[in-house]
């Protein structure tokens, strides 16, 4: 059993959802970086989402667009991303860590020899934003072979008739992505979600992940009653950013404020299904 399997048959057996927290690799340099994620577990969070920084994130709002440039010019690409995570593997045996990002940079490493690395770093999941089911043959052999699961993202667009191809094939969890649009711009819609994820679950028996739009600890709680996890990336990336100085330094106090907002968001998330 993958530890993603593991660690939703835990959260299962808690009772309870599960938060899912993403930072991006190398923000807002290495070093900080490296400590932040290195927290993220301890604060609360039980699975890690990892951004691999890429010039043109399509996806993603001015928040992480901007974190991925933040990591770019500190030097942070995508062996040292693998590096990293190595790094992290060693002082975490369980934690499930998923890598999130784009195609480009993993085509440019070439997909067999970046799903090896990865694995052998540590990683244990993948989501590729814009590498549809239709188009994932080349990535998704060779992660499979390493034994890294390939999760895919399901839309508020995702059809009946779609929703087959998503679902099947995929690995760890599927992904909801519960706003139309990009990343950090609107607030989920809960009533929504709740609808979304019932409909999903008549696909898959794999756990259902909700992100995009989830800003505090109340909105993530709404999310976790419905859903088997909650996915907060921009409202982290937006206190990292509110804790840099005009040079785009780290100031004191930075790695303390973010994770305070994952204990925060973890605590909604853990209660949340017994305070319905």
């Amino acid at each position: 059993m993958s530890r993603i399997a593991e660690r939703f048959a835990r959260l299962r057996g808690e009772g309870r959802a599960g938060l899912v927290a993403y930072l991006t690799a190398g923000d807002p340099d290495p070093d900080t970086s490296r400590e932040l994620i290195a927290g993220l577990a301890a604060a609360g969070a039980d699975l890690v989402e990892i951004g691999m920084p890429f010039s043109d994130p399509m996806a993603d709002g001015p928040l992480i667009q901007a974190a991925g440039q933040r990591a770019l010019k500190a030097g942070m690409n995508l062996r040292r991303t693998l590096a990293m995570v190595r790094h992290l593997r060693r002082r975490d045996e369980t934690t499930p860590f998923v890598l999130m990002g784009y195609y480009n940079p993993i085509y440019r490493y070439g997909p067999q020899a970046f799903a090896q690395d990865a694995a052998a770093a540590g990683v244990d999941g993948l989501i590729v934003v814009d590498l549809p089911p239709e188009e994932d043959a080349e990535l998704a052999g060779p992660a499979r072979a390493a034994g890294l699961d390939l999760v895919r993202l399901a839309t508020p667009t995702s059809d009946e008739r779609r929703l087959p191809q998503i679902v099947g094939g995929a690995g760890g969890f599927i992904y909801y992505v519960a706003i139309a649009g990009i990343t950090g711009t609107r607030r989920a819609d809960t009533d929504a979600v709740a609808i979304a994820v019932a409909r999903l679950r008549r696909f898959t028996t794999l756990p259902v992940a909700v992100g995009f739009g989830i800003k505090d600890p109340d909105q993530a709680a709404a999310v976790a009653r419905a859903a088997d996890a909650a996915v907060v990336g921009s409202a982290l990336v937006q206190r990292l950013a509110a804790n840099l100085d005009a040079g785009g330094r780290a100031r004191p106090g930075l790695v303390a404020a973010v994770l305070g907002d994952v204990q925060a968001l973890a605590a909604g998330v853990r209660w949340a299904r017994s305070r319905a």
